[in-house]
């Protein structure tokens, strides 16, 4: 069958990542036969799915894996790509949760997932900028020190290799700091195309902008109505950051947007080594060559997903950038979104409360290049009824009322306040005429509200601002050009279509108004 080429430039966001930059990828033109069951159907193509499609496909399993836009659309085609021997969970933190035992096994599939990413590599000769780089974090204040070591300890008591430093390449003073050795870094899609490319040669099935809105299961079947035609399965995979529709997980995990910048530096003195600090929240340094240039790549800067200002978000990590590295240029700056987990560890597995045979991957915090690629094992093993070791400690059906109460209350009551407060406190008076081209903002217009864009040819988008997941109301994100909710992180374009879930239906539109 022959193969079509297709420029890989779209994302979640109207900032274009390095990752999309002259990038091509092979794609294999697939359909489906609505007469096969599978054995297998993945929602999502990024890290999470490919890697569970690829390992059930290598099984004897027929897979098929439905994308809502393109592979790599979401938080894989925006990651900072950094692979770590430790978690933004920290290992102290694992096990106040988890004791010991459980705070050793999350090391171990940290571990892990860098091992599946380094074999599917070396195994698929898969070139995707690969390098392994010194780790380092540092404190800069007395407190900070105090988390550093118990940091410190945490490691040790994992086995993770750490020690102490005072040799940290950065410009910033700092207290005192921690080495992590072999660390890596790599080219997320050009990863992402090379599973493609192997699942593709032993028969794995991918459908393009195939968005999978309901799923209805009878006797052990799951059957669903896509784009591309009814698709039966075995079982079902959502790899899709955070399962579609209301479910447990709303509750359990929170959207959080991170900030990136690729920087062009005067002096070209650039980090060979992937830096962090101890701030809250955090920044981070390592260097890439993108498109045959070295390149700062500069992130951070994290706040829950439509509760804090993006432009002002950019500002601020710029500024962190210039006062301390000599920058000529900001070459790339984007945004990405994941998932916080209400006890720090992700869910992965028996997704609760739905039909058997449906499994789920959520609450990756920052970690999901590893995390997604060892949860692609643990899904590959539960489905083909093998043992993991790591699937109670991330079952998904976990109870841990003590551990976890405080932070479900804080994440829930804040859901709860945008929900009224936004329809009883916020009285938007602005009109549509003083909405400036290439701005949005949810506006009230004869006593209902509205989420209105007017883009650079003057031309209104005006469609419904309340969130099709749970009703709660939209903000405007001015730099990825997209309409956020506050509440479980849905997103949505400047037309309301669909950008990441859990939502699956559109904002309305609305008639335009005269201008």
């Amino acid at each position: 069958m022959k193969h079509k080429q297709q420029i890989i430039s779209n994302r979640d966001g109207a900032l274009q990542s390095p990752w999309q930059t002259g990038l091509t990828a092979t794609i294999m033109p697939t359909s489906i036969n609505p007469e096969i069951i599978y054995d297998v159907l993945i929602v999502g193509a990024g890290i999470t799915g490919m890697t569970a499609g690829l390992l059930l496909q290598q099984a004897g399993k027929k897979v098929v894996i439905a994308e809502a836009h393109t592979p790599g659309f979401g938080t894989t085609g925006g990651t900072s790509a950094h692979i770590n021997t430790f978690a933004d969970t920290t290992y102290p933190e694992a096990e106040s949760a988890f004791g010991k035992k459980g705070a050793k096994l999350f090391a171990n599939a940290i571990n892990e997932g860098y091992a599946i990413i380094k074999s599917h590599i070396d195994t698929y000769k898969i070139v995707c900028d690969y390098e392994v780089k010194p780790g380092f974090l540092y404190a800069e204040n007395e407190e900070e020190v105090k988390q550093l070591d118990e940091i410190y300890e945490g490691a040790v008591k994992v086995s993770v290799a750490v020690s102490y430093t005072e040799d940290v390449p950065t410009p910033v003073k700092y207290a005192k700091a921690l080495f992590f050795e072999d660390q890596a870094q790599f080219h997320p899609l050009k990863y992402l195309q090379g599973l493609q490319k192997a699942y593709f040669a032993i028969g794995g099935v991918i459908l393009e902008n195939t968005l999978i809105t309901d799923i209805k299961s009878l006797e052990g079947i799951h059957t669903t109505t896509s784009p591309a035609g009814v698709i039966r399965a075995k079982a079902v995979i959502y790899a899709t950051h955070m399962p579609p529709n209301l479910n447990l997980f709303n509750f359990e995990c929170a959207p959080y947007r991170s900030y990136v910048m690729a920087v062009k530096l005067k002096n070209e003195t650039y980090p060979e080594a992937l830096i962090y600090d101890s701030q809250e929240p955090y920044h981070y340094v390592r260097s890439h060559i993108i498109d045959g240039q070295q390149l700062l790549i500069a992130g951070g800067l994290d706040h829950k997903t439509g509760h804090e200002d993006p432009e002002k978000a950019f500002a601020d990590l710029e500024k962190y950038v210039r006062k301390y590295y000599n920058a000529s240029s900001i070459k790339y700056r984007w945004s990405s979104q994941y998932y916080v987990p209400v006890d720090g560890l992700p869910y992965i597995g028996r997704m609760p409360l739905a039909a058997d045979g449906i499994y789920c991957a959520t609450g990756y915090n920052g970690n999901g290049m590893m995390l997604g690629s060892v949860a692609g094992k643990i899904l590959s093993d539960l489905i083909r009824k093998r043992p993991n070791k790591y699937q109670e400690l991330f079952n998904p059906a976990r109870i841990k009322p003590i551990d976890g109460f405080s932070e479900f209350v804080k994440e829930n009551s804040d859901v709860a306040y945008h929900f009224m407060a936004d329809r009883i406190h916020i009285h938007e008076t602005d009109s549509l005429k003083r909405l400036k081209p290439g701005t949005g903002k949810v506006v009230e217009i004869d006593g209902e509200k509205i989420a209105a864009y007017r883009d650079e040819l003057g031309v209104i988008h005006a469609v419904s601002p309340v969130c099709t997941h749970a009703a709660c109301i939209v903000n405007w994100n001015a730099e990825e050009k997209s309409w956020d909710c506050p509440c479980h992180g849905a997103r949505y374009d400047i037309n309301g279509n669909v950008l990441t879930g859990p939502a699956t239906k559109n904002l309305p539109k609305i008639d335009s108004y005269e201008n």
